[in-house]
């Protein structure tokens, strides 16, 4: 049986003591049963919306989006984890990671996962955001109460970064592997207590990072006000970053250079502003995947968009709620959201890059 990993101790040092229970812990409190009638299918929400037709070849004519699990507080940071065929997702106000797998339903995975310390945390998100798995199988995670990115690691959260020429980060939200092993990751201040105006905030901006295997943290860019989704391309070339800031809500495409970093200022490839405006408090640009075509599944205002390798929007997912991340899984072809309080799926006919 799979692992559930509970942390025991140390707020902010370079590794944290966690004790391995044998079993996951099923997930009750807060949850609700998503089979719905006597087919025992489950229940459906929202809509395709088709606004070109390259959007046929990648999700069927007759796609539903199903509810797998409900009655969280914010789900976010979807990720697939392929040697054990489930899926793992944040509940960032909880402190929760979540694993949820066709067989074994939902389950308690990981609990703190974010924040580690032992007084009380004031703010009102200190779980983890992303996640991700790196070449060796370890889970990383982007940890908003720890203001870090760590590993997970034999029992154990390896921190992988936490300052910036000696200021301590944001608040890590979203993070991406390229091929060679370098990490990218952005880091608003969601996570700090206070957001902005946080007493405890060190940095005066909102970065892009790239962290090299070798532990060599290098700023890209701090020109985006928000910086919270991030993806790479197939070939690696282009890295796409959302910004959540309902003033400027829009994807921006970098060119990666060949030693890794980013020519700048980045191209914007969609303004979403107009319908944050239309719809507030229905989500911004956040999370998002590539399948391995390089088009671009990203989550922002009832749902999630869908743009072509050039960044044209051919299409979305409408969850009429607000979605905060995706990630593809099973055999790639099936795309998970974490809508609000809710997972659901999608079932497509391309595959996630990965797969």
């Amino acid at each position: 049986m799979p692992a559930r990993f509970v942390l025991t101790a140390l707020a902010a040092a370079a590794c944290a003591v966690v004790s391995v229970a044998d079993d996951p812990k099923p997930a009750t409190a807060g949850t609700v049963n998503p089979i719905l009638g006597d087919e025992k299918k489950p229940a459906t929400i929202g809509s395709i919306d088709r606004k070109d037709p390259a959007i046929d070849a990648l999700i069927p004519k007759d796609a539903k989006i199903e509810v797998l699990a409900g009655g969280f507080k914010w789900c976010e940071g979807t990720v697939w984890d392929k040697r054990q065929n489930r899926l793992l997702f944040s509940d960032i106000p909880n402190n929760m990671v979540y694993e949820w797998s066709e067989r074994g339903g939902l389950k308690e995975f990981l609990k703190p996962s974010g924040y580690t310390g032992t007084a009380k945390f004031e703010g009102a998100e200190p779980g983890s955001n992303g996640l991700q798995f790196d070449a060796h199988g370890n889970l990383v995670l982007c940890q908003h109460g720890d203001r870090r990115v760590a590993r997970l690691q034999a029992g154990k959260f390896v921190t992988l970064a936490d300052k910036y020429t000696g200021k301590r980060l944001n608040s890590p939200n979203d993070l991406v592997f390229a091929a060679n092993g370098d990490l990218y990751f952005t880091d608003p201040p969601y996570g700090l207590p206070k957001a902005m105006e946080d007493p405890a905030k060190e940095l005066d901006f909102q970065g892009v990072y790239r962290l090299k295997p070798n532990g060599e943290l290098t700023l890209l860019t701090k020109e985006m006000s928000r910086p919270n989704g991030i993806a790479l391309s197939p070939d690696g070339k282009t890295l796409y970053v959302a910004n959540s800031d309902p003033d400027k809500a829009v994807w921006v495409a970098f060119q990666v250079k060949d030693d890794g970093t980013l020519v700048t200022p980045g191209k914007v490839i969609h303004d979403a502003t107009a319908d944050v405006k239309a719809n507030p408090d229905k989500g911004l640009p956040d999370g998002m995947k590539v399948d391995a075509k390089g088009n671009l599944f990203a989550t922002a205002v009832n749902g999630l968009y869908v743009f072509d390798p050039h960044g044209k929007l051919i299409g979305r997912i409408v969850t009429n709620d607000k979605t905060a991340n995706c990630a593809f899984g099973d055999d790639g072809s099936t795309l998970y959201l974490a809508a609000n309080d809710k997972l659901t799926r999608v079932k497509t006919t391309t595959k996630g890059l990965g797969f």
